[in-house]
């Protein structure tokens, strides 16, 4: 490996570690995308800009000119945090309480700014456009993506492309999938009101708690009894609480839980689904209720032609043998989706566990941690879809 190239690997880790030491949660990311800014204005040829007040675009265009269509692709990385009290055994942990990149996030960014730096330099190989894309809030609803997309930073893109990291697979591998990729999310949280009284006479009460059960059961049969089992969402509920004392019958409780759906018209269905068990039971039973939808994020798509761009680079990297394919879609959330249902493209997984760390913990788990000899991979793989792409 070159000189040059040694280098830009280390800056990536340093900028990961810096990243890693400072999160920022969803909308409050003021010093981390200050630091990618300042970063990226240091870098030849970019036009730097922040089209919301904590994410950053750099655009690089290039000077070379071809005949056709001038290509335009689009690079994406969150950059925030979550509200996760660091346990991972590492020298650089979180020294902000209570908020921790256990995500991924610090490490996307970082690869991300290590392929601006290294295109920056080729403007004059490069043909088009290349928008590099610093988002802020993934992780909290309705995400940063929606509000740059309103923006316009993807006005006129061709292809748009974003890597996440997975600790299930070992660094060193890059996980591929066509079509659905995520699943939407959304959450809902419902309040029974009851009358309570003492649990002597429970006659004259009209119990929330047993309401609130009957409902919980009845949403747990959407997926089994009003679905088609091939197209089933996961719903689950994930809070229920209620009452005080042991001896008394409350007057309201609360439940709550998520919905993630695979096709958009069963998702549709299932909320109506919710909305109409919560109200045929409580009114059955003489409550009432009140019912609000936190909408999440719509799946993240994958284009045919965007996963042949992206896969074919991949196995340049890695290798063919280590570009995994990915069986089936996931349920976990991505604002990623507001990207691919406006124009073609392809997020892809790429691994960063190894097998030096003994268990592999998940995503937003507070000892999750990644081998960061697999930040050049990702570097590498979006220099290599901008060579493909863009230097003709």
């Amino acid at each position: 490996m070159a000189t040059e190239q040694v280098s830009l690997k280390e800056e990536v880790i340093t900028w990961r570690r810096h990243l890693h030491e400072n999160p920022e949660l969803s909308f409050q990311e003021v010093q981390t995308s200050e630091y990618v800014y300042n970063h990226l204005k240091s870098f030849p040829g970019l036009e730097v800009t922040r089209p919301t007040k904590t994410s950053v675009l750099a655009v690089l265009k290039g000077s070379k000119k071809f005949s056709g269509k001038q290509p335009v692709i689009a690079f994406r990385a969150d950059m925030d945090a979550l509200p996760i009290q660091e346990e991972a055994d590492i020298e650089f942990p979180s020294k902000n309480p209570g908020v921790m990149h256990a995500c991924g996030h610090d490490a996307h960014t970082s690869m991300l700014l290590g392929a601006a730096k290294a295109l920056s330099d080729k403007k004059d190989e490069i043909c088009g456009e290349i928008r590099f894309i610093f988002q802020h809030a993934e992780e909290m609803p309705p995400g940063g993506a929606v509000e740059l997309v309103e923006q316009g930073v993807i006005d006129g893109v061709d292809y748009a492309f974003a890597l996440h990291v997975t600790p299930y697979e070992s660094s060193g591998t890059i996980c591929m999938r066509e079509g659905v990729l995520c699943a939407s999310n959304d959450d809902f949280e419902i309040k029974v009101i009851g009358h309570g009284g003492h649990a002597s006479t429970p006659e004259l009460t009209i119990d929330p708690i047993m309401v609130g059960v009957e409902i919980a059961s009845n949403i747990q049969q959407i997926v089994s009894r009003k679905l088609p089992a091939l197209q089933s969402p996961v719903i689950s509920i994930t809070k229920f609480n209620g009452g005080s004392a042991l001896n008394i019958i409350p007057d309201t409780i609360e439940l709550g839980g998520t919905i993630r759906s695979l096709d958009p018209e069963i998702r549709v269905k299932a909320k109506g689904f919710v909305n109409q068990i919560v109200k045929g039971i409580t009114e059955t039973h003489g409550a009432s209720y009140e019912i609000v939808w936190h909408e999440g994020y719509a799946s993240v798509v994958n284009d045919k032609e965007a996963v042949r761009i992206t896969r074919e680079v991949a196995e340049s990297i890695v290798g063919k043998e280590n570009v995994i394919h990915v069986e089936e879609p996931l349920f976990g959330g991505e604002d990623f989706s507001a990207f691919s249902q406006k124009v073609p493209a392809s997020m892809q997984f790429i691994g960063v566990h190894n097998e030096k760390f003994g268990k592999a913990y998940p995503l937003h788990h507070p000892k999750f941690k990644i081998d960061e000899g697999a930040l050049q991979y990702g570097v590498d793989y979006f220099v290599g879809i901008a060579t493909k792409l863009c230097c003709k």
